[in-house]
């Protein structure tokens, strides 16, 4: 069935937003940048450790819930099998849970930090390089994908286990009565709000990439119009993909990106410094391990230099909206697997795959800048898009490599939107029962939406004024994601009771 009613009160109210939080930022970009900063630094600097103790929560309840009593609890009925393979299940999750924005950051993140260095350290120093590739690995790694797989299984538990026919964040929280009461409504405004930013702060961030790519290739000069085409086309592409569907159209794209992504990281790790990557990923991979429970709880309290506030807490935030989105998504594909399946796969494959783009291209990139073959840190201040396609272009075949690249990046973002506009549909369709999708022209129409907050974005311009998007935006779903578990382990609670006595 494809043709569901959809609910006209969240739906309205979330294009209304939509709307308000992007129409401004194209007509008046100069003014509101400034505006837009000093309210990130206000809400990073005295709210921030709500989104530190969410992800330190994360960890701390999904180690339980894969380890504990309820581990072994499948998701949905007993005779249930999982509908699709393991590795097309894990590339769908992994292009849903990280999208073009891995590709932005995994080359080029270590240059904040070799310059601006956590803990006092000098920047540009040895030491500074220990840290600035470490990081990149804490902040994609073990600690996003907990936080996304909380609520994939509370969304799973209520919609497969307690038979909640609606595929929206609210049910995870208040169950089937999350049409009917205000606040399930105010719920699912804010999840749709939190995606709306998030996907906009990661498409804003993705399309430069994919346009100076592009621009590199053909020899001509990246500009706004080119800008604009890339959004165009990455709308459309993953418009026809929500149209297709879940087996013909996402699953599809992400099984194609997930062996163009091997191709990509193989050639790399072929043609450049293999022995330095190598070398170098093993140090940084023991350097993260061994001082986690450090990175994890450092607030910066007495320097305050500013490096929580700028990077950890806009990741957990950034983790933190996309994190319903991804619960509503890897719900659709989990049906049959077990709790802990669900959360050790996100947890080990989702942090290995974005471990291998951290390790083989950053440290590609920062090998450039050690050896002085492209100052590859001064190239990421005048243009951080720029200097991404200026290092894979560096590269031996360095055109066949961009244009896999161009190609590999364009479709993570096709499927993350695609993904997207499929569970923005979900959540403002009144009921959805297993193996039902939200109509077509439904997800054809977020797919239009999600294209206009990262034109917004990209009119002001400045890596602040995007981070602010998700930062705002992240708030109120963590304050939201304590009721979820809370709304969980009452359930687990309640049904392994009934099923003892």
């Amino acid at each position: 069935m494809t043709g569901k009613p959809i609910d006209k009160t969240v739906f309205s109210l979330a294009v209304a937003t939509a709307l308000l939080m992007s129409v401004p930022l194209i007509l008046f970009s100069e003014s509101l940048g400034p505006g837009i900063v000093a309210l990130y630094d206000w809400t990073a600097l005295n709210l921030g450790i709500i989104y530190q103790w969410a992800a330190i929560g994360a960890m701390v309840v999904a180690a339980y819930l894969a380890f504990g009593p309820y581990g072994r609890i499948k998701l949905g009925a007993k005779e249930d099998v999982p509908d699709f393979s393991t590795l097309s299940w894990v590339a769908m999750l992994f292009s849903a849970g990280v999208g073009g924005g891995l590709l932005y950051w995994a080359g080029i993140e270590w240059t904040y930090y070799y310059e601006t260095p956590p803990f006092g350290v000098e920047p540009r120093s040895t030491e500074a390089i220990r840290w600035a590739t470490s990081y990149g690995l804490f902040h994609w790694g073990v600690s996003a994908w907990c936080i996304y797989g909380l609520p994939s299984v509370a969304l799973a538990y209520a919609f497969y286990n307690k038979g909640v026919p609606y595929l929206r964040f609210s049910a995870a929280i208040l169950g089937d009565k999350c049409t009917i009461s205000p606040w399930g409504k105010l719920i699912d405004l804010i999840f749709m709000i939190g995606l709306i930013g998030g996907a906009g702060t990661s498409l804003a961030l993705t399309v430069p990439v994919i346009s100076a790519g592009v621009a590199e290739l053909a020899g001509v000069t990246r500009s706004t119009i080119m800008d604009l085409i890339v959004i165009a086309v990455c709308v459309g592409l993953f418009g026809v993909s929500v149209y297709l569907g879940l087996e013909k159209g996402i699953k599809r794209l992400a099984d194609m990106n997930l062996w163009l992504a091997l191709l990509f990281l193989a050639f790399i790790l072929i043609v450049g410094p293999t022995g330095f990557i190598l070398v170098m990923g093993t140090e940084s991979l023991g350097h993260m391990v061994s001082n986690m429970f450090t990175m994890i709880t450092y607030t910066d309290p007495i320097e305050k230099s500013g490096f929580v506030q700028d990077w950890t807490i806009f990741y957990w935030a950034w983790w933190i909206a996309f994190a319903p989105f991804v619960g509503i998504f890897v719900t659709r594909i989990s049906k049959g697997r077990t709790i802990r399946q669900v959360l050790l796969g996100m947890s080990v494959f989702g942090s290995l795959g974005v471990w291998a783009f951290y390790i083989i291209f950053g440290n590609y990139a920062l090998h450039l800048e050690l050896t002085g073959a492209l100052p590859v840190v001064d190239m990421v201040h005048d243009d951080a898009a720029s200097a991404i396609a200026s290092v894979i272009a560096h590269l031996p075949f360095g055109k066949v490599a961009l244009a896999i690249f161009v190609a590999v990046t364009t479709v993570f973002v096709a499927t993350t939107y695609d993904s997207a506009s499929y569970t923005l549909a979900s959540a403002a369709t009144q009921a959805l029962h297993a193996g039902e999708d939200p109509a077509r022209w439904h997800r054809l129409f977020w797919a239009g939406i999600l294209g206009l907050l990262p034109v917004g974005l990209m009119f002001i311009g400045g890596l602040k004024v995007v981070q602010s998007a998700v930062l705002l935006a992240g708030l109120p779903i963590a304050i939201s994601g304590v009721f979820m578990v809370r709304s969980l382990l009452r359930w687990l609670k309640e049904d392994a009771a009934e099923t003892s006595a």
